[in-house]
């Protein structure tokens, strides 16, 4: 048991959970990279190009984080080769290390999403004071947490727990 952040004790999550997030994280920083989502076609096909063979439904539960965990070196291998990031990252689940590239993608990524915040309220908040706005840009220029190799950026803005409480 671990004692979760707001001191109630919960279950660690499984390797399955733990590869399905990573994998999530990688399919995201992909998605930003190019401006579109990786669909699975296109994984299968680069998977093949690989020697890999993929099912669909294997594809799914590995994502999801359901069903048995794949142990395989040779698809995880390929899986990280496809993102162009270093084997450990799937096949060393115990480790907490983010691959430096998908971590700068990541930040920007959040980046852009403050950006965008702020200039949705600049327009639409044209009657609010100025220390209000001001107010908000602070929220959002420091009040908004990294995502990492635990949490996915949807994750990290709909959680269980509501909103996170500054100390």
């Amino acid at each position: 048991m671990n004692a979760g952040r707001d001191g109630n004790a919960s279950e660690l999550p499984t390797p399955q959970v733990v590869m399905g997030k990573r994998i999530n994280l990688l399919l995201d920083a992909a998605a930003e990279k190019r401006g579109y989502a990786v669909l699975f076609p296109e994984i299968k096909a680069e998977l093949a190009a690989r020697g890999v063979g993929m099912s669909r439904a294997r594809w799914f539960y590995m994502k999801d984080g359901t069903g048995p965990l794949v142990k395989d070196e040779k698809v995880l291998t390929a899986i990280c080769g496809m993102f162009d990031v270093a084997p450990s990252y799937l096949l060393d689940l115990d480790s907490s290390e983010l691959p430096e590239n998908i971590q700068a993608r990541l930040e920007f990524v959040k980046a852009l999403r403050v950006a965008r915040i702020q200039a949705f309220a600049a327009r639409t908040l044209d009657d609010v004071t100025p220390e209000t706005l001001n107010a908000i840009a602070e929220f959002l220029n420091h009040g908004i947490p990294a995502p990492d190799d635990r949490t996915t950026a949807l994750e990290s803005s709909n959680d269980e727990d509501g909103p996170r409480k500054e100390p």
